[in-house]
């Protein structure tokens, strides 16, 4: 078995998990699949997508930015699906050195991010305990809802496919190195640069995202999947959804967005962006005639996108073109931004 830092790998998945799902529901659409962010229940007329996280809190955010951050991180997986996010089961393991200003802090930014999002929370468990410690302080499962022909999925996904990527590489690798590491990033890249660099933080969610492609439709009308380029970024994020949709892709390095900031500080930090964890980055495939809608409607809402891609036959495999020349993708295994983030804390940086 694997002992690489992040998610397991996809053999320890295939070998370990998979092969062991308790029983078989009919309701069940959709269960676990490496790469798949969420799990689809059919009930009467009505789909729910889930997805389960860890509740991630880092006090050195700021328990605002913290409490905003890992609320974001459990909808953004939920709202790939393209429905609504809906409901929030919650269970926080706190350490015991968490103040009760502490917690009034974290818990009512949540509250206010699920009321924005019109989610209700309607189970959870709190309380504090030994041995528990930051930055993961329990889990949660985030539902949405919406009509049984309303989801997407890769299963939907068609060679001919665009692909389409929102805000570029390196989103959550850039704004967790600026809330950490300010002064070192002001230092060497100046003030502007590091305040672009905050910005981002800010990004690290696809909730406005995935609502505003799957306003246009999914599966024939529009969005057939979506996935949150997380850990591995978007390499890794296009691999997976090859291999869930059994597709082939090829993408356009040159075409795809780019935030300068991200950039610039994945060059100081010596790491590839896009193998760098993006949580806030989309990518969506969609039929060819929905493309430029939904880049349009993203851009109404702000947010830059591109189409830079498209899928492919089965045995095509999955390739990325740069200056006009093709290399075949590989999924990148582990994130360099763990090992870049540990070491930037061991040398004292600020």
């Amino acid at each position: 078995m694997s002992a690489d830092i992040g998610k397991i790998s996809p053999e320890v998945f295939d070998s370990l998990i998979l092969p062991r799902l308790g029983a078989h529901r009919p309701e069940v659409a959709v269960g676990p699949q490496h790469g798949v962010d969420v799990g689809i229940i059919e009930i009467g007329p009505y789909a729910l997508a889930l997805t389960s996280d860890p509740v991630f809190v880092v006090p050195a955010y700021g328990f605002e930015r913290s409490a905003w951050f890992a609320i974001h991180i459990l909808a953004s997986d939920a709202v790939t699906s393209g429905l609504a996010p809906a409901f929030l089961s919650i269970d926080l393991n706190l350490p015991m050195e968490m103040s009760a200003a502490e917690l009034e802090t974290m818990w009512q930014v949540i509250h206010q991010e699920c009321e924005k999002m019109n989610t209700a929370i309607v189970c959870g468990h709190t309380g504090r305990y030994e041995n528990c410690s930051y930055p993961m302080i329990g889990g949660a499962t985030f539902i949405a809802m919406g009509s049984r022909e309303g989801y997407c999925t890769p299963r939907f996904c068609r060679p001919g496919d665009r692909i389409i990527i929102t805000k570029g590489p390196a989103i959550e690798a850039t704004g967790i190195f600026a809330a950490m590491f300010p002064k070192y990033i002001e230092q060497e890249l100046g003030g502007d640069l590091r305040r672009e660099a905050e910005k981002l933080f800010y990004q690290m969610s696809v909730v406005e995202d995935a609502l505003a492609a799957a306003a246009v439709g999914t599966r024939d009308k529009g969005v057939s999947a979506m996935h949150d380029a997380t850990e591995c970024g978007i390499w890794g994020g296009l691999v997976e959804i090859a291999r869930a949709s059994g597709l082939g892709l090829v993408v356009h390095e040159d075409e795809i967005v780019v935030s300068p900031a991200a950039e610039a500080v994945c060059r100081l930090f010596s790491i590839d962006p896009y193998s760098s964890i993006s949580e806030g980055t989309l990518i969506a495939c969609v039929r060819p005639h929905a493309a430029d809608e939904i880049v349009a409607r993203l851009a109404d809402a702000e947010i830059p996108a591109s189409v830079c891609g498209e899928l492919l036959e089965a045995g095509r495999g999955v390739s990325v073109v740069r200056e006009g020349h093709a290399r075949d993708l590989v999924h990148p295994r582990v994130d360099p931004f763990w090992e870049a983030f540990y070491r930037s804390i061991e040398k004292g940086l600020s």
